[in-house]
């Protein structure tokens, strides 16, 4: 495969400052790009919105893509869907209205925008992570509403749809071998393909939920015994934490409690990361092929703060247009897997730049600017070839 592939940006940047579609359009315009991710937060959310502004709101999207020449390339879910537990809610009717009302409305609207779709819309309460038989059964829930929305994407015509991956046990797929799982089981499921959005800042959280050794929890408990407590230690369970606690209490041996803790840690393993899943590299070698989006922001490895490429940021940062090209190009040469969905056929690099309330929009427009001007030194032009792109 040789994606075509496209430089973007999620107009969430705009929410609840440049709002109206010919507001948005003419700063995107204005910043050099002309393909866009239409963001939830941006005044299109289904459930705030309702139908009949919904419908006007399409017709203002398409009237100011077409006088500003740009392209909605995808519809994504913004910061509304993070405040519940939406998909694997404990109560099926929630899970029904938000696969009804706001995921099926949303593919309708990509649908009349002739746009992809992309979101993440849920989260694992605290009991289900406790429990490896719980964790399983509301993994396989969530892969049969995936399915379910796959197939009715599939049948609206919308190409491309998918989850992004997150950071933390808690909002599975976070690891590499979850987001293989889960889309080879949707697309078993469905037979529709369903992809991943890959966000270069999503890899952060997974180094400090990395599997501990017998030694690290044996130097943990002196640790605490002399009065050093470890920070960020990650036993897993509450069960294994409770022993921690009693071993540091003097409750328990040493030798006793690093033992119940170890076996407690093999008894969960979706609680644990490993240390490529702490990579943005071995992200995008394994799953850039299946990422028909790829959200960009500057990041220095241990935060997620959708920095833009500045000058500034770029000298603290980690990610190098360079290097994340080169690992695309080796993702995309990797030989194909019958039980994954196809390759994508194109995929949008999409700036995700967000603004703090107090933020200064001056700035962020600047920011967003150079960012543009980073970028476009290896993505010359809209529409090209991976092949094409020289390193």
């Amino acid at each position: 495969m040789d994606p075509i592939i496209y430089l973007g940006i999620d107009n969430c940047f705009a929410s609840k400052r440049w709002v109206r579609p010919m507001e948005w359009a003419r700063v995107i315009s204005d910043l050099g790009l002309k393909h866009v991710e239409a963001s939830a937060d941006t005044e299109c959310d289904p459930l705030y919105m309702g139908k009949a502004f919904t419908q006007d709101w399409i017709k203002e999207t398409l009237d100011a893509c077409a006088k500003f020449g740009l392209r909605v390339n995808n519809v994504y879910s913004g910061h509304g869907t993070y405040a519940t537990c939406g998909l694997t809610h404990y109560d099926p009717r929630v899970t029904r209205r938000f696969l009804d009302d706001w995921m099926k409305a949303q593919v309708d609207t990509a649908k009349a925008l002739g746009a992809g779709f992309g979101f993440f819309a849920h989260g694992f309460e605290e009991m289900l992570l406790q429990d490896d038989a719980l964790y399983r059964a509301k993994l396989d829930e969530l892969y049969n509403t995936l399915s379910e929305l796959a197939a009715y994407s599939k049948a609206q015509g919308v190409d491309y749809v998918g989850i992004e991956q997150m950071y933390s046990p808690h909002q599975p797929p976070w690891r590499i071998d979850d987001a293989a799982e889960l889309m080879r089981e949707v697309y078993r499921r469905s037979g529709a393909p369903f992809y991943i959005t890959a966000d270069l800042g999503h890899m952060n959280g997974q180094q400090y939920f990395q599997k501990p050794t017998a030694e690290d929890m044996a130097r943990a408990i002196v640790s605490a015994r002399e009065g050093n407590p470890v920070r960020r230690l990650w036993p897993g369970t509450v069960h294994a934490h409770d022993i921690y606690q009693e071993a540091v209490a003097g409750q328990r041996t040493i030798g006793d409690a690093v033992k119940a803790i170890m076996a407690d840690v093999e008894a969960h393993p979706h609680l644990f990361a490993k240390p490529e899943d702490a990579s943005n590299e071995a992200w995008v070698r394994r799953m850039g092929c299946y990422s028909p989006i790829i959200h960009l922001q500057q990041t220095d490895g241990y935060t997620s703060p959708h920095w833009t490429f500045t000058a500034e940021n770029n000298a603290k940062g980690i990610v190098r247009p360079e290097a994340f090209l080169r690992d695309l190009k080796t993702s995309f040469a990797q030989a194909d897997d019958l039980e994954m969905p196809p390759k994508c056929g194109e995929v949008t690099l999409t700036f995700e730049p967000f603004i703090a309330t107090a933020g200064n929009t001056f700035d962020l427009l600047d920011g967003i600017a150079e960012s543009v001007r980073c970028w476009r030194k290896w993505v010359p032009k809209d529409g090209i070839r991976l092949s094409k792109i020289e390193l």
